[in-house]
């Protein structure tokens, strides 16, 4: 059982920036694809970022290209999601989520684990 307990998320202008953090506890974290995915009232959950389990691959959506950089700390158990030039677009719940195969896939179906969420708001 791996547990992700999601942080960072909070209130910030247009323009701003923000980093969410996602720990894990679990024995082992490296071999893991780690995941990002919002949510915004009234619509489906939707891929943001993915990293695979050596860091080596990562994949964005594309309206986050060039704003939002993932990573990945195997020592630390940790998956950031650093959010740059954030736009009042991109309100939502946002989720970590945790792929055994090691992947980080862009389908939300293909993730093992999920954490709780963390609330981000951009005014404009």
């Amino acid at each position: 059982q791996v547990q992700l307990v999601e942080s960072g998320g909070g209130l910030v202008q247009a323009g701003g920036s923000l980093r969410l953090s996602c720990a894990a506890s679990a024995r082992t974290f490296s071999p893991y694809g780690m995941g990002w995915f919002r949510q915004a009232p009234g619509n489906e959950r939707e891929f943001v970022a993915a990293i695979s389990w050596s860091g080596g691959i990562t994949n964005y959506l594309d309206s986050v290209k060039g704003r939002f950089i993932i990573s990945k700390d195997n020592a630390k158990k940790t998956v950031y999601l650093q959010m740059n030039s954030l736009k009042p677009e991109d309100t939502a719940v946002y989720y970590c989520a945790a792929d055994l195969l090691g992947v980080g896939s862009e389908i939300s179906s293909e993730y093992d684990y999920w954490g709780q969420g963390t609330q981000v708001t951009v005014s404009s």
